[in-house]
Formats: structure tokens, C-alpha cells, sequence
């Protein structure tokens, strides 16, 4: 068994149960104890707690059964800030990994017809990640999020296939469903398996046929020996323009305006551009309005939703973060 700082345990000679603080040895770690005080254990006497979410196939929700043995599975939770449904304000989602694999993950959202990675990284066995902090809005906007993931140990581990599931959800996603509590988390959420059937090697290696196994074989590595030349790249990039809505990027002062007043200002050279962009055949266009209130994407989104033979989606995260809208001509 191993343990991890951070790990809750109980002891299995005595009554209590506390957190791993630190580790002394292999064989000792400390444990702090509710009043904050730290006792040196041996790993062999504690019990690691780890409480799962159980699925309810006749409730059609997920929800806590104490009686159940620990299985491993994967989640995708959605908590809400708080636990009354009319003073909800925001909404977290995360990764819930409640299994003793490590796993690479990416997050995506679909815009139209194609999904946009928010974020992608590793999170290891029973732990938990924070994927994206969003108002009820972004449910509005966005219906199907798509989790993929790759399970793996640091040690011998059986091969396990890999997660790909879209999640729809919409607003009256939490209408409908009821929250449930679990410790790992301050509010009631909304709980969506990912996976819970962990397979072993021998049933994977099943499914590759020897022409499976042959033709992986006679693959070779190769390079492409065409490439785009410098002239191609530069004319590429002629096709694609980045625009600062920001105010202060637009005048030299705004000293005495309203926000109303400025507001004008950064839809017009929206519509200057824009208009610009399709006459010229450009390929894509980024505004950057930042996050700000949200009032200059929304009126953007209006006016992106009248225009013909372009479409339109969320800017790149990595670059811009939640405050730019990328707009790709036709």
C-alpha cells in the first residue's frame, strides 16, 4: 500500500482516523491529527479512507452508498457555489479521478462543428482537478463536453482502454437532476460516470486480431518530405489578423467618457474590421475584448450571429485565456 501527503486515513488498531502530513521512511509516515498535532505511525496500521460515487442505474443519478465496496472509477462533477439552487452564482468542474490509476486527460467543449481543448494535463489516483469556474451561461452556450483520458500506473498495472465520452448538459440539466452530497466536496453536486469497468490485459489484447497485430507491425516511421515553403507560411499568415478591442488600444484618452460612449467606439471598429476581413478573403480574424463584464462579447456575438459565410467560436484559450472570440471567413 502506499500512501500520499494529503492522504485521509484511518487506524486500524484504534479508533480515529487523521491526514498524511508527512513522510518519514518507506515503512513510517506522520499523521496530523484533528486538534493538529503529528504522530509518527507505521503504514501498516493505517486504512486509507477513499469514499467513491456510486452509480444508481434506477435513479438515473449518482449517489453515496456507505455500504458498498470501493470500486474505481472516473467522474465528471459539476459543483455548484451554493447548495440552494436560487443563490447559485457559478458553477465548478472538475476531473474526479477515484481510482488508483494516473491519468492523462484533456477537456474539451464543442463550438459548432468542432471541439476546443480548455485544458489537458496529469492527475494522479484519487485526486481531484479543477477543469473550468463558469456561470449557467456557459451550459447555455455549450451542450457537450468531451473528456478523453489515458490510465497508466508508475509501477506493473493492468492495461486499461482509454476514456472518450461526451457529456450533454444544458440548464435544465440541474433542473432535473438532483445534487448529492460527498465529502470531497463542500457543496451538493451533479456526478457523471466517466468509467467504472477496469478491465485486464488479457481482455484488451483479445480484441487485436493477428492481422491487427501484423499490419501495426509493418508500420514504418516516415517523414514527409513536403513541406510549406517560407513565402507560403508569410502568405498564410497574411490571411489571419488579430484585433484589440480593448479602449484604451482605440483612443488616446478616455477621460469624460461614459461606457456607453465607449462601448460605440469598440463596435465600430468591430464592424470596420470585420467587414474589412470578408472583403478581402481573409481566413480568420481574433478580437480581443477581454472578459470584463461580458457586455462587449455579448453585443459581438449578436452581430456575429446576422453575418453570413463566416462562423465563429471561443479564441484560442492558451493564447487568450476566456477574452477573445475568433470569427473563421468561409
Amino acid at each position: 500500500m502506499k500512501l500520499r501527503i494529503g492522504d485521509k486515513v484511518r487506524f486500524l488498531n484504534e479508533t480515529g482516523e487523521g491526514k498524511v502530513s508527512r513522510i518519514k521512511d518507506k515503512r513510517t509516515v506522520f499523521v496530523e491529527m484533528p486538534d493538529g498535532f503529528e504522530i509518527p505511525y507505521l503504514v501498516t496500521q493505517l486504512v486509507p479512507i477513499h469514499t467513491e460515487l456510486i452509480i444508481d442505474r434506477d435513479a438515473e443519478n449518482i449517489e453515496l452508498n456507505h455500504e458498498a465496496n470501493i470500486t474505481d472509477a472516473v467522474y465528471f462533477i459539476i459543483e455548484p457555489d451554493h447548495e440552494l439552487p436560487a443563490l447559485v452564482s457559478e458553477y465548478t468542474v472538475y476531473l474526479y479521478n477515484a481510482s488508483a490509476f494516473n491519468l492523462l486527460y484533456s477537456y474539451s467543449i464543442k463550438e459548432g462543428e468542432y471541439f476546443q481543448t480548455l485544458k489537458h494535463g496529469e492527475i494522479g489516483g484519487y485526486q481531484k482537478i479543477i477543469l473550468k469556474q463558469v456561470k449557467l451561461q456557459y451550459f447555455k452556450e455549450y451542450n457537450y463536453h468531451k473528456l478523453d483520458c489515458i490510465l497508466f500506473k508508475n509501477t506493473f498495472f493492468k492495461a486499461q482502454f482509454p476514456i472518450s465520452e461526451i457529456v450533454h448538459i444544458n440548464e435544465k440539466t440541474f433542473a432535473s437532476s438532483k445534487p448529492i452530497k460527498h465529502e470531497e466536496f463542500i457543496n451538493p453536486v451533479y456526478g457523471f460516470l466517466l468509467k467504472e469497468e477496469f478491465l485486464n490485459t488479457k481482455e484488451i489484447e483479445q480484441n487485436l486480431t493477428a492481422d491487427d497485430i501484423n499490419r501495426i507491425k509493418s508500420i514504418k516511421e516516415f517523414k514527409s518530405k513536403t513541406g510549406v515553403s517560407r513565402s507560403k507560411k508569410e502568405f498564410l499568415r497574411s490571411l489571419e489578423k488579430e484585433v484589440d478591442l480593448h479602449i484604451e488600444e482605440l483612443v488616446p484618452n478616455t477621460k469624460g467618457m461614459g461606457n456607453y460612449e465607449m462601448l460605440n467606439i469598440q463596435l465600430e471598429r468591430f464592424e470596420k474590421e470585420l467587414d474589412e476581413a470578408i472583403e478581402k478573403n481573409m481566413k480568420k480574424i481574433v478580437f480581443i475584448h477581454g472578459v470584463g463584464n461580458g457586455r462587449l462579447k455579448q453585443e459581438i456575438i449578436a452581430l456575429l450571429k446576422q453575418t453570413e459565410g463566416i462562423t465563429f467560436q471561443d479564441g484560442s484559450y492558451k493564447d487568450y485565456g476566456f477574452g477573445a472570440t475568433q470569427v473563421n471567413i468561409l
